[in-house]
This record gives structure tokens, sequence and C-alpha cells, in this order.
């Protein structure tokens, strides 16, 4: 938890050093303009800017170009009430074709016990899923400054580690969604991220679904990738209604290496209390095409 404090108080100064630089509204638009035009005008098919969530992310951009590429490593920590929960992931995304993304994770959880704990609630720890998925945005407009998409996700999941290969996969996740952004100005970015989450179990053939609705306001720096933002996670089930809200921030440390911080304040504190998470960023170059 130090850790992940200093680096939000780093995030913050180069935030505040930022705002000081930009302190003339021309200026501001100037760089709004410029940035916005070098991802957008500079190769074809249209692309609008929009920002990213940090936690629920994206298959790959909105108007992803072909050649596009990322890879993501993210960690975090939650505190439930009987227990701590470590999380590790690896993705890589990539777009073949203009406007298709992919997405390949690899998620890890590890429990650890509270001293006032009860050992019996804690679960195993494991190798959460093989998650594949596909994203196609098939509405893109500059003149609105909206995109559309439509995706699915695919989670093959993995027995916990103390039966690991006995059976090898548990259960597997059916996720259909879809993400509907706009841009507002310059710097005001919103998004809708939405679909129901299907879980078959394998061995008890029990299946079980909730609805998520995660919805997003950014407000992006001036010329820049940066951005702080806050991002809303809802799940709906048929007895129950969940909302976390997350305050997170975005930082560029160099042209295709990003760092994100992510903190986790549930509304109600059922399950879980406190969350934060940090998610590294880089983006491989790839050759635009001639005009």
């Amino acid at each position: 938890m130090r850790t992940i404090w200093i680096l939000y108080i780093l995030l913050f100064v180069g935030f505040q050093t930022l705002a000081q630089v930009t302190d003339s509204l021309d200026w501001n638009e100037r760089q709004d303009l410029q940035y916005i035009d070098e991802v957008q005008e500079r190769s074809e098919p249209d692309k609008v800017l929009h920002a990213e969530p940090l936690y629920i992310d994206l298959i790959r951009d909105l108007g992803a170009r072909k050649g596009e590429r990322e890879w993501n490593l993210g960690i975090g920590l939650t505190d439930n009430l009987n227990y701590d929960t470590y999380q590790a992931l690896i993705e890589y995304e990539f777009a073949p074709v203009d406007r298709l993304g992919f997405e390949v994770e690899l998620p890890v959880t590890i429990y650890a016990q509270q001293p006032s704990g009860d050992k019996d609630s804690m679960p195993s720890s494991r190798i959460e899923s093989l998650k594949m998925a596909v994203q196609w945005s098939f509405f893109v407009s500059q003149r609105l400054k909206t995109s559309m998409a439509v995706g699915y996700i695919n989670e093959v999941e993995f027995a916990h580690l103390n039966s690991f290969g006995n059976p090898l996969f548990v259960g597997n996740v059916y996720n259909p969604f879809l993400v509907v952004a706009r841009r507002f100005g310059n710097n005001w970015h919103t998004l809708i991220y939405t679909g129901p989450r299907i879980e078959q179990h394998f061995e008890t053939h029990h299946w079980s679904a909730r609805y998520d609705i995660n919805t997003n306001l950014h407000y992006m720096i001036s010329g820049t990738r940066n951005f702080v933002g806050l991002e809303f996670n809802k799940s709906v089930t048929s007895s129950d209604f969940d909302m976390v809200i997350r305050p997170q921030m975005r930082l560029g440390i160099a042209e295709n290496f990003l760092v994100g911080i992510v903190s986790g304040i549930p509304v109600s504190r059922e399950n879980q209390r406190f969350s934060m998470f940090a998610r590294i960023i880089w983006e491989p170059k790839h050759k635009l095409p001639k005009h």
C-alpha cells in the first residue's frame, strides 16, 4: 500500500506541474487541437480520441487502426472483510485490421488471511482464467465526436491452485458487451460499457448471471494523454446491486509508455472495503499507412 500511495503522490505532483504550465486558454486550445489532430487526422480511417477507463479497460481503442498494439501489466490489492486479495494480470491487445481489436489476458489472484479473519471463508488462490476477447467499432464519427463498438469476452476458468489439473478447467464465462463513447469539446470524455456476464459451472451444471453497467467521466489534460477521472462500476443481479466508485489518473511517462493508478471505494461494504490498482501500459510503435 505504501508503494502505491507513493506512486499516487508522484502522479499528483506531475499533474500539478502540468496545470502550472497550462495557464493560457489560447495555448490550451492550440495544444488540444494539435494532439487531437495527431490522433484523428494523420491517417485513415477516421478515429476519435477517447479516454479509456483504467480498471474495466477496452479490448482496443475505439476505431482501432490496423497494426496498433498494446501490452498491459496490472497489479492490485483489495481489502475484504476477512482477507486481502492480491491481483496481477498481463494482457496483449492488437488490431489485425481497421476497427477490429483482439485481446488475450491471463489474470492471477492470491488471497491472504487477515489476523482476525475466518480461514474457512477465504477462497483458494488461483490463475483466474484464460481470457480472450474481440471488439468491433461499428460507428466512428469525428463530426459527432462519438464512437460505438460491440464485443465479446470469453473466459475459460481454471481450477484453484490446490486442485490444479484435477480438473484443469471448472467453468466458462460468456460476456457480450456494448461500448458508447462521446467527447465533449476537447477535454471532457464520457463512456458507457455495458453487458451481461453469464457464468457456467462445469461440475455442478449451475448457471449464474449478472448485468454490468460501467459509466465513466474523464478530463484529459491539454495537449497530452494524461487524464483524471471517475469510473462507476455497477453490477445488478436478481437480488442485489453493487457499485464501486474508482477515482483514477493516467500519466504519460514517455511517448508510448503510460502509468495509471486507480482506487476503489465500494458504496456498500458488504464484501470489500478499500482497493487500489495500478496499470502499466506500453504501446509498441506501428507503421502508419502511406497517403
